[in-house]
This record gives structure tokens, sequence and C-alpha cells, in this order.
């Protein structure tokens, strides 16, 4: 994820959803990427995150909905593949909604979904987030279409890459279950953290019934919500699901350590090289220096903590007051 507000220069590094970031990502190891899925008004599948796309045009900024886009404007803004096109000057609204020109250190042309396949490490899965707007209410043929689109360039292209399709709007989450059972399909929620008028949205408890009753694979929660109530992990195992996390707090060592030790089965992260490399010395055996002889300098010593049952128990109980605050 870009945060173009953020201090933090390394979440302005490479261009969010784009094949260079895919890439990049896929150096360190890690089983896939997450990015979003959304169709242009030519029904061409698109990665790109926000509803809305920004631009600054006759000393105004201007902004258009990516699937009222036909697939020859989307790929009019931002850096151009052919030599000496200049493209449109992004922009983004932060949460806050101030305004900031999307600038990154390396920067990469917008893409379709048929690209990612052809162009990304054959290796790498592909959680593919599909992607709809919170404030519209979409009619069951509408989510049909766009999702029998996305699955058209999927079948054709995926060959042995593995899969997983997610989705925060519940309705296309169950559609696309429906309508192919091939790659398992995670339901998105936000945990409890916010309140929506849909109430399948706004609880784990709400998303487990989800699953359990549209034989959906798993859950993929914002890590707070997990956070809070980690007593659903078990509840969440019982029912045969798999649980992945996403959020800031995915970008902490720490909390991502929590998280393998309460057993969630993946974590959704944006410092892809530092989190990558303490997960891999969480499966290291962990060992004192008063245990073995160091002096040829050939043993690494982690750091990583060892908790007892006690103690983890004491640390789960702690968290949701931590997280309150």
């Amino acid at each position: 994820m870009n945060a173009l507000s953020s201090s933090d220069r390394r979440m302005k590094s490479v261009k969010e959803n784009s094949i260079l970031s895919f890439n990049e990502a896929g150096r360190f190891g890690v089983d896939f990427v997450e990015f979003d899925v959304q169709v242009t008004r030519d029904d061409c599948p698109v990665i790109f995150h926000d509803n809305f796309i920004l631009t600054q045009e006759e000393g105004g900024i201007t902004e258009k909905r990516v699937t009222e886009l036909t697939i020859a404007e989307f790929f009019s803004y931002g850096p151009q593949r052919e030599a000496g096109k200049i493209g449109k000057t992004m922009l983004r609204k932060a949460k806050d909604g101030k305004v900031y020109n999307w600038t990154v250190e390396a920067d990469d042309s917008l893409c379709t979904l048929q690209e990612a396949f052809h162009k990304v490490d054959p290796h790498l899965g592909f959680n593919i987030e599909l992607k709809f707007d919170d404030n519209i209410v979409y009619r069951e043929d509408e989510l049909t279409h766009v999702l029998q689109v996305i699955l058209g360039v999927v079948f054709e292209c995926a060959k042995d890459r593995p899969i997983i399709f997610s989705s925060f709007q519940p309705d296309a989450a169950q559609l696309v279950r429906k309508l192919q059972n091939t790659y398992p399909v995670f339901f998105l929620t936000n945990g409890g953290n916010e309140i929506y008028s849909d109430v399948r949205r706004n609880s784990l408890d709400e998303a487990m019934k989800i699953c359990v009753t549209s034989g959906l694979q798993g859950i993929v929660s914002e890590v707070r919500g997990i956070f809070r109530s980690p007593a659903m992990i078990q509840r969440i195992k019982e029912a045969n699901l798999n649980l992945l996390t996403y959020g800031q707090l995915n970008n902490v060592t720490e909390a991502v350590y929590m998280q393998h030790l309460m057993g969630i089965d993946g974590v959704i992260v944006d410092l892809v090289e530092e989190i990558t490399e303490a997960v891999s010395d969480f499966n290291k055996p962990v060992m004192d220096a008063e245990d073995g002889l160091l002096d040829s300098g050939s043993m690494k010593v982690t750091t990583r903590p060892k908790f007892s049952e006690r103690e983890l128990s004491f640390l789960l109980k702690l968290i949701p007051e931590l997280i309150q605050h």
C-alpha cells in the first residue's frame, strides 16, 4: 500500500497494485500477492484499489469512477508505456480528505489482470480482491456480469498459479463461490472496527455465518478484530475455515509473531522484506547464548522470546485491552 501522507519512505517506495510491486514482493519468498480488481465500462478487469481516480486538469482536480472509464481512458493516467508519451498526473485522496501527488520512488504503469498473469512470476499466488463500492447497492445481475468477466480472464490465464478470491461484498463472495468451485473464496471483514448498514459486514460472528452457510473457505479479518476477540480463532478453526489478517499492525513484527503463536494461517503486509525476514526467524530453533558455543561465529542467535502457555494466555488477555487505547 502507498501511504502518501506517511513519513515512512518505505510506504512510498514502489507503486502499489503494479506489476513491478508484485515481482518485487515475490523476491522475498511470499506465497501470494494481494491486489484489487475492478472492471472497466468496456469489460476489462483492471488492478486498482480506489473507486475513483484523480488528476489535475485545467487548474482543478477531477475524479472519475474507475468502473465508468474505458480501458483506454484508464491507461491514460500515470506512467505511459510508449516512449515520449506523458500520462495524466495521478493524485490520491487520503481518508482525511487531503489530496496528495501520487509520487513514489519506483513508479510503474497501470495494469490489467490479464497482464499480471502474463508478467508476474508464475509461482506466485494471487489473492484477487473483488472490489466493489461500499456505498452502492448492486443488483445480482450486475455482480454476476462483473464476476463472470473476471472469471473469464482467470480461467484463461491462471494455469497452475494458486488463486484465492476475496471480497468485502457479501453477495459477491457468495456469488463467486456459486459461479465456480475451482478456487477458494474468502470473506473479507473489518472485524467490527467499523459499522456498516449491511449487518453481515459488522463482526467476525457474521463473517463465520456467511462462510459456513455459503461454503466459503476462509475469513480475512482486520487484525485488530482478531486481537480484540482472540477466542474467535478457535471457533473459526473448529468451523474448518482458514484465517488470514490484514491491517497496519501487520507491519509490526511483534504483532505478526503473536499471530504466529495464536495459529493465524497468514498475514497480508506492506513491509514485505522486513516481515518475511522476521517470519523466517519464527521457524528457526531458538538458542540461548549459554546453550552453545558461539566462538566460530557460524551460529545465529535469535532474540525471539519463548513464551510459556501461561504467559501466552496472559498476553492474549492483555492484547484486547491494549487495542482499545
